[in-house]
């Protein structure tokens, strides 16, 4: 909902030529939703209250300083966290009145409030272990942003790549046989870059070569890569399981000091090699795309591939070995389900995570360190019902299950839609 406004009207009537008055666009969107949310949460939190005490576990016993448990009464910290929602609610219908805009800091808050409120009542009289929620979330977000980082080049260089969930499956798949076979993990992760790159070879050609719909072309790969894997591990793997798909996962690698740090250190500093190289695929993509001559040829091609080509670049050229590349990082992912986490090769094991990943990057609006952040959030949303339904939550499990897809459409659908994406993209080029 947007109302335009007049700023600045003139006191004195306007002379021919002075030009039109100033106007801003007032969106009510942002309260709006602050306002549906402030509503939910008190009926939650207040009118149906829980009456006990949450204990927030912020330590682990290898940590180097033990933090004390913090104590949340249930029904106060409701009611805490609904008056700050609504005054923030409150100042954010004032900014919009005044023709401002919510900042982005202030929405963060509001979500953090709701969380912990939430997290409040729904733990009542039970404890949650937050590194243990924060370092699961990490873990499920791991494959979701090697995709978003993979979906991220692929749109910037000006290619839809709707076929994440391809080769991330592919990845999966590749990983298990070839570390199965040789016992030698650092062998599938490179098997599993290689089958990503595969499939986005495919991609590439039909979409920039042959002009064939993008989205099509990605559906149709997914579809493919599913039912191959699918048939290949219903006749091959299962019946060769021990030969087959029982890979060596990688080690857990402790650094030193950091991963005696409260909080910080169990989530992001004892973990594989697979979430250390993710950590430095994500600033190298980030640096990359923003501050090399690399980068600047890659967004020129997806922004305006006529005038790319006019300076002598070959956009086509550029295009297939950009979606190449999307595709290995991809197949990463992938690996990260075989080699680090589940240990072997499960049919459809993806589960729609490249989709997920997808949206990361519409969420991010295509830049890498908010795809991060978006599929972290999905992670989150992901690992929380696990970790809500081991506590024994009121939640309903069945809505616990939706959590991280209804994150998914409000966020696509809610929160971006003022984003734009790269120009030229899923626009095939043709040289005039």
């Amino acid at each position: 909902m947007s109302t335009i406004a007049p700023v600045n009207q003139p006191t004195q009537p306007v002379e021919p030529g002075d030009g039109p008055a100033t106007t801003v666009i007032k969106s009510w969107k942002v309260p709006i939703v602050l306002g549906v949310f402030t509503v939910l949460g008190f009926l939650l939190l207040v009118v149906f209250g829980r009456s006990g005490t949450s204990t927030m576990v912020l330590s682990t016993s290898s940590d180097l300083i033990q933090l004390p448990d913090v104590l949340l009464p249930t029904r106060e910290t409701g009611i805490v966290v609904s008056v700050l929602m609504l005054a923030i609610t409150g100042v954010s219908i004032w900014m919009v009145q005044t023709h401002r805009k919510t900042p982005l800091w202030l929405i963060s808050v509001f979500a953090l409030l709701l969380l912990i409120g939430f997290l409040a009542w729904a733990s009542a009289d039970a404890r949650i272990p937050v590194p243990g929620l924060l370092f699961g979330s990490l873990s499920l977000a791991v494959p979701l942003i090697f995709g978003a980082l993979g979906g991220v080049i692929s749109e910037r260089v000006g290619v839809v790549n709707v076929a994440i969930e391809g080769q991330l499956l592919a990845g999966a798949f590749t990983s298990a046989i070839v570390a199965s076979v040789t016992q030698q993990p650092l062998l599938g992760l490179v098997a599993a870059m290689i089958a990503g790159t595969l499939v986005s070879f495919v991609l590439a050609a039909f979409a920039i070569k042959y002009f064939v719909d993008q989205v099509i072309v990605g559906v149709v790969l997914n579809v493919l890569v599913t039912g191959l894997t699918g048939f290949l591990f219903s006749q091959v793997l299962a019946p060769n399981a021990a030969l087959l798909n029982q890979p060596p996962k990688f080690e857990r690698i402790n650094i030193p000091l950091l991963s005696e740090i409260p909080i910080i250190g169990p989530v992001f500093f004892r973990q594989t090699l697979i979430v250390y190289i993710m950590y430095i695929a994500v600033a190298a993509v980030y640096y990359g795309i923003f501050h090399t001559r690399w980068g600047l040829r890659l967004r020129s091609v997806g922004e305006h591939p006529q005038a790319a080509d006019t300076v002598g670049i070959n956009v086509n050229g550029t295009r297939f070995w950009n979606v190449s590349l999307a595709g290995a990082v991809a197949g990463l992912g992938g690996a990260y389900f075989t080699l680090g986490s589940v240990g072997a090769f499960g049919k459809e094991m993806t589960a729609g995570a490249g989709f997920i990943a997808l949206a990361a990057v519409i969420f991010g609006r295509w830049d890498p360190i908010r795809a991060t952040l978006a599929a972290l959030l999905f992670g989150f949303a992901s690992n929380l019902q696990n970790v809500l339904s081991i506590i024994g939550s009121p939640v309903p499990s069945e809505f616990m299950l939706m959590l991280p897809y209804l994150v998914t459409i409000f966020a696509v659908a809610g929160l971006v839609g003022q984003s734009r994406g790269p120009a030229a993209s899923g626009k095939p080029y043709l040289k005039s």
